[in-house]
């Protein structure tokens, strides 16, 4: 490839059929056949003449019929313009065929001289005239009337030059021979010789359609014609006819010039046809392998046959007037007939020299103006127009190329167009040219190549050129497009690349994910995906701002971009989620490769938990960190969630840690989905149901409330706990729409037992989350109030341990509210969330729920004891009930009394009932207490959950 040459040298052509090279050589041996017993004289004068006559007859009539059938049934698509033609020579070789015959009739059958004239005389005459019309039909027609004009003086050049030649050496003496013996065998003698005259002026002047389907086809016809037309020239000269008979060598011609005829539309016009190719689109030159090519005329030849077809009038003219001086210089008497014909042959001849000189004017003068109007264009183009030679040596390069490249034009003439290609694109590049030589210029007239070209101060440009053949060698329109090449290098890397941090972004990671797990050997088992989630970043966000946990992500990046291995990839996900790609090592040992890749994990948890400068302020966040091996049959996308949910075991776990990814993992969250699933037409479909457990006072036994609590049994029968479906409701985002159902049908049966006769209060457990959410408006629960008739002091909701994220400002409004509607509000869970003091000192809250933690214990542990008791003092110096959850049996029951406790709900009094069962507890009215008379409690109020807000003596702050 580093040769001159290289990159325009051409592949090798093939072609051709095996079919026609068959039918070729069985025209060819037949007709040598014919003429060898021609030449022989056919072994006897009868066969001779059987053969001179009839076989010429046959030979003619396969001609006739064979144009016939194609005329009327081959010519297809394109060809069938040409019908007209072949139809008019199958009528010529049809006169041929008859007049042969008559001729065989009288010398064969009769055996008798053919007489003169005779009806083969008119057969014969007949033939050259629908030959003439056929060679017309296939003529191009001039578009000019200058074109007209000089197709006639063509004409008559070849016509007058061959009739004055023909005159003056032969059918002088003919006529005069032919005068004795009366007009019409005079007529006769004549008209052979100037139908031929006319027929071959037609062949030699007219320019001839030929399409790529019907070249050979037309050229084989006018071969054969001329062949004809050549064996009659022969025939009609006195010399050879006084000599000639049926069965010479002479009928060779005839019987060759009608077989190949009627080998024409068929055998030569077929050609293989060439697979179909795809338009030439390359922008970065990767193309397919191409097609094998077909073989193709060579452009040179034909500049060669129009020269020729110009001079041949010319030519004609000059044989013409040869022959005249021949004449007057040895001495023979000059005939008018020559001396007419040759004037008018001169004259013709100055009248077409004169338009031709006058075209030529034309033509150069707008030549002249195409060539100044392209030179300013090719000039002033901002593009790089070079041409290359055959040899690949730059022959001309457009002023633009200083511009460009960067280097006068007059520089680059003369150099190689290899020598400019950076190397690294060189084969390429030489591997599309030879292909687009190859390719037929029809089909693919350009091509487009996209490389990187040397320019004046060494630096490589990226050049787009549209590349166009030019006489063997290449044009080529040239721009540089480096700024839309590193544009469009910009783009791809923002497409697959973090803004902020620059780190690879999901897309890039997940493709990489693939292309190691494509790439994984049976002996590199250990390739990992580390899910990273940074603990603690929401607060840095809420308390120094986005700023500062943006300069705190890109820290973050730094850190494990430098803590991965060589040939691992760190990537960020979004958000605050990171992940690294931990790529196999061959280690087969599985609990090797758990300890090597957990070992990566903590040492990354570390580095990224280590406390972070941002505005001189030291902020610490942590990292959990989940890990998945990648294993047989498991794709990017799988081990991406592997260790996602991983990670999110770790975060559960307590956060701050690396979790490896189990394969229960998965099955936890296909429950949990099709839970979800399910819960989404529990409620509508009625497996929901209300149950109450009775809240007792701890000294009278009384029933002060009772505490509504949701049950699911599922339509397959499973029932849930309320922890199991609760959580699955808040993942699912469907508590709200449960909290609204049990809300409101809790208030309906309270107001049904109501107006029973039952007026113990019913309390609803309800999120803080819940109570702010826009779907339950303040107006809301006082409408259900309303509509129920359920009076003041009816309703107590429980309010959970408050989310972190919720505003207390905000939910100490909505508390206020709901108060003053009469609800009581129940502070559930009390002693086990980090917010409870809080919320006790800021929102308006009329009873205190012990959590069930502090009651387990209470009477096993003498230090959980006194926490208790404090928490109950509180209450009672606050002027609350306190309600212990959880009270199962009669001990606590003891000691919670004992504390101050006013009141408790558990197994030691009763479970969760339905509503029938709750009415029957109702009516009544008590549970037993253990140890009978009440014993010393806390000072302190007592009372039933019935009492009204405004028996609060120490109000809220």
């Amino acid at each position: 490839m580093s040769a001159p040459g290289a990159i325009l040298t051409r592949p090798p052509m093939t072609g051709g059929g095996g079919t026609g090279m068959v039918s070729q050589l069985v025209l060819a041996l037949i007709c040598a056949g014919y003429a060898t017993g021609a030449f022989l004289g056919w072994g006897s004068d009868e066969l001779a003449q059987i053969m001179g006559d009839f076989g010429l007859s046959a030979a003619a009539l396969i001609a006739a019929v064979s144009c016939f059938r194609y005329a009327r049934g081959g010519a297809t698509g394109s060809e069938s313009s040409f019908r007209p033609a072949w139809l008019l020579f199958s009528f010529s070789s049809a006169m041929a065929a008859c007049g042969n015959g008559v001729w065989g009739f009288y010398e064969v059958v009769l055996r008798q001289v053919v007489p003169t004239p005779s009806a083969a005389d008119f057969f014969f005459l007949c033939f050259a005239p629908p030959a003439i019309v056929g060679l017309l039909v296939l003529a191009k027609r001039p578009v000019t009337r200058a074109g007209w004009v000089c197709l006639g003086l063509d004409s008559w050049l070849i016509g007058g030059s061959l009739l004055t030649l023909s005159w003056s050496l032969a059918l002088a003496r003919t006529a005069r021979q032919g005068e004795g013996e009366g007009v019409a065998h005079a007529t006769l003698t004549l008209a052979y010789p100037l139908l031929d005259i006319v027929l071959v002026s037609m062949v030699l002047a007219l320019h001839f359609r030929r399409s790529s389907a019907n070249r050979s086809a037309v050229n084989t016809a006018i071969a054969a014609l001329a062949l004809t037309v050549l064996c009659d020239a022969l025939f009609t000269s006195p010399l050879l006819r006084q000599h000639y008979h049926s069965g010479q060598l002479l009928d060779a011609g005839w019987f060759a010039g009608s077989l190949l005829l009627a080998y024409a539309p068929w055998g030569a016009r077929r050609l293989p046809a060439a697979p179909p190719r795809r338009p030439a689109v390359a922008p970065r030159g990767a193309r397919p392998a191409p097609a094998r090519p077909r073989a193709h005329p060579v452009p040179t030849t034909r500049p060669l046959a129009s020269s020729l077809a110009a001079l041949t009038p010319y030519l004609a003219a000059a044989v013409c007037t040869l022959g005249i001086l021949y004449n007057v210089i040895e001495g023979h008497r000059v005939d008018r007939m020559v001396v007419f014909t040759g004037c008018t042959v001169v004259l013709a001849l100055v009248v077409r020299q004169g338009i031709m000189l006058l075209d030529n004017i034309a033509l150069t003068h707008e030549l002249a103006q195409k060539e100044n109007h392209f030179r300013s264009l090719v000039q002033g183009s901002s593009d790089v127009i070079m041409i290359a030679a055959p040899t690949g040596i730059l022959r001309y390069v457009s002023p633009a190329a200083a511009g460009v490249y960067g280097r006068d034009a007059e520089e680059l003439v003369g150099s190689e167009l290899a020598s400019l290609i950076h190397p690294e694109d060189l084969g390429r590049v030489v591997h599309e040219v030879r292909r687009f030589l190859a390719a037929p210029p029809a089909e693919e007239p350009t091509t487009r190549i996209e490389c990187r070209f040397k320019s004046g101060t060494g630096e490589w440009l990226n050049v787009e050129s549209t590349v166009n053949r030019h006489q063997g060698g290449l044009i080529l329109n040239s721009r540089d497009v480096t700024e839309r090449v590193r544009l469009q290098a910009q783009l791809e890397h923002n497409a697959e690349h973090d803004p902020l941090t620059d780190l690879p972004n999901r897309a890039l990671f997940t493709k990489r994910v693939r292309k190691a797990l494509g790439g994984r050997r049976t002996t590199d088992p250990g390739t990992a995906v580390l899910f990273i989630d940074l603990d603690g970043f929401k607060q840095v966000n809420d308390t120094i701002g986005h700023q500062a946990g943006d300069e705190l992500l890109i820290q973050a990046a730094r850190r494990l971009q430098d803590s991965v291995r060589v040939g691992d990839t760190a990537a960020r996900l979004g958000g605050d989620e990171f992940a690294a790609l931990i790529l196999g090592d061959g280690t087969r040992d599985p609990a090797a490769r758990e300890y090597q890749v957990r070992e990566i994990a903590d040492r990354l948890r570390l580095t990224l938990s280590q406390p972070y400068l941002i505005d001189g302020n030291d902020v610490r966040v942590a990292a959990s960190i989940g890990v998945a091996f990648a294993e047989p049959g498991v794709g990017a996308g799988e081990l991406l969630r592997n260790a996602d949910l991983a990670m999110y075991r770790a975060k559960k776990g307590g956060k701050n840690r690396v979790e490896m990814y189990a394969p229960q993992m998965q099955a936890e969250v296909v429950r949990k989905s099709e839970l979800a699933a399910r819960l989404r037409s529990a409620l509508n479909e009625g497996e929901f149901a209300v149950l109450h457990q009775p809240v007792v006072d701890l000294t009278t036994g009384e029933v002060s409330a009772v505490a509504a609590q949701a049950r699911w049994r599922s339509a397959q029968g499973i029932l849930f706990t309320p922890a199991e479906f609760l959580r699955v409701a808040d993942e699912s985002e469907r508590a709200a729409e449960l909290g609204r159902w049990l809300l409101e049908e809790a208030v309906e049966q309270a107001a049904e037992r109501r107006r029973a006769g039952h007026d113990a209060p019913v309390s609803v457990r309800l999120s803080a989350r819940r109570l702010l959410d826009k779907s339950m408006p303040l107006g809301a629960v006082e409408a259900l109030l309303t509509r129920h008739g359920l009076p003041s002091g009816a309703l107590v909701i429980e309010l959970a341990d408050s989310d972190p994220r919720i505003s207390f400002d905000e939910l100490e409004r909505r508390l206020v509210g709901l108060r003053r509607l009469g609800v009581r509000i129940a502070l559930d869970g009390f002693g086990s969330g980090y917010a409870a003091i809080n919320a006790l000192r800021r929102l308006p809250v009329d009873v205190l729920k012990l959590d069930r933690g502090l009651v387990e214990g209470v009477v096993e542990s003498a230090r959980l004891h006194k926490i208790t008791a404090g928490l109950l003092r509180i209450a009672c110096d606050l002027g609350m009930q306190s309600v212990a959850d959880g009270v199962d049996v009669p001990e606590q029951v003891l000691a919670l009394r004992a504390m101050g406790c006013t009141h408790g709900q558990g197994m030691a009094f009763s479970g969760p009932l339905d509503e029938f069962r709750l009415r029957r507890a109702l009516v009544r009215g008590e549970y037993p207490v253990p140890g009978g008379v009440a014993l010393p409690v806390l000072s302190g109020r007592r009372g039933t959950l019935l009492g009204s807000n405004n028996e609060t003596p120490v109000p809220p702050t």
